[in-house]
């Protein structure tokens, strides 16, 4: 860490001021209809997260148009955009490739995670970037990756989960090597200040079912009840119809885990390839989804756009239900 969190906070708001895994598979879950729901946000808006800080939502993508574009909503159907969240990327980091940040409130500052294209391996790592507000900017000081599981083809796709004592735990891909190392989701125990892993990581999933298509991808931890945790996470080609969200139900941050058969959101009518999903609580107290789709016939790109979505989601009889 450079000059610990007071360092970055300085530098922050100088430049503001300027600027285990277990083989059991549980039975499959009915996949829901999400044909009828039209996206909340309709240009491309790639992996979102959404984070609430009061009665505000900041939902954060990634890049298009921004290393990291961010739009902000006090009533999730009407939002704005609200500037790139990541004006600058961090000195390691080729500009173009910033993909599926996420956010997460420490102390009186903010932590950003996202993955970028590190010049000196070539691989998509992971690193992160401290604000001082929730939309940004963000500064990210570091001179190289907070986290790069080079021999395991990079790191991808960090997403932080807070336990009910506050102790945060980030989960995030290893890419994959084609032939020689599958892609593995992992999780990892979070710093105080969140600027750093400690302890150990520990798998929680790797691909072993049909329908994933040997790809997983995108985890988003949410804690169901005390002692139930579920791992939600992509599975399948990203840029086609059999991209769909699958789930297993974890008996902590750590794992292990246990996979349920099928997606529990997956294709429907217009609604196609949903994944990139990022679980977070509305004003309510609701738990809610956001997610990225196609809209079918134009799939893929540059023909298509993966718009954002917003569903409900619930754990009637104990496993994940998503419904608008």
């Amino acid at each position: 860490m450079i000059g610990g969190v007071a360092g970055w906070r300085r530098s922050v708001a100088v430049i503001t001021a300027g600027l285990g895994l277990l083989a059991v598979v549980l039975p499959a879950a009915r996949a829901q209809d999400v044909s009828g729901p039209p996206p909340v946000y309709p240009a491309d808006f790639p992996d979102p997260f959404v984070l609430r800080v009061g009665a505000t939502y900041y939902a954060f993508a990634t890049n298009a148009g921004a290393n990291v574009p961010v739009l902000r909503s006090t009533d999730l159907v009407h939002w704005q955009p609200a500037g790139d969240a990541l004006p600058v990327l961090a000195r390691w980091a080729i500009l173009g490739r910033t993909w599926a940040p996420a956010a997460l409130p420490r102390g009186q500052s903010y932590v950003l995670y996202y993955s970028a294209h590190d010049g000196v391996s070539g691989k998509q790592c992971i690193s992160r970037a401290v604000g001082l507000r929730p939309e940004g900017p963000y500064v990210d000081l570091s001179t190289a990756p907070l986290l790069c599981q080079v021999g395991r083809g990079g790191s991808i796709d960090p997403n932080p989960f807070v336990e009910g004592d506050g102790t945060a735990y980030l989960q995030w891909k290893s890419e994959g090597v084609p032939g020689h190392e599958p892609p593995r989701i992992w999780s990892q125990r979070l710093s105080a200040d969140g600027l750093n892993l400690v302890d150990r990581a520990a798998e929680l999933a790797h691909p072993d079912l049909a329908w994933e298509g040997g790809v997983i991808e995108g985890p988003s931890l949410v804690k169901a009840a005390p002692g139930r945790y579920w791992l939600l996470y992509s599975g399948n080609y990203w840029a086609s119809s059999r991209y769909a969200v699958g789930a297993a139900s974890c008996s902590g941050p750590l794992g292990p885990c246990r996979k349920l058969a099928g997606p529990v959101l997956a294709s429907a009518g217009a609604t196609v390839g949903p994944g990139g999903q990022a679980a977070f609580t509305d004003t309510g107290g609701a738990m809610r989804l956001a997610y990225h789709a196609w809209t079918a016939p134009r799939i893929g790109y540059p023909q298509g756009v993966r718009t954002m979505h917003l569903e409900r989601l619930t754990f009637p009889g104990g496993s994940p239900v998503v419904t608008r």
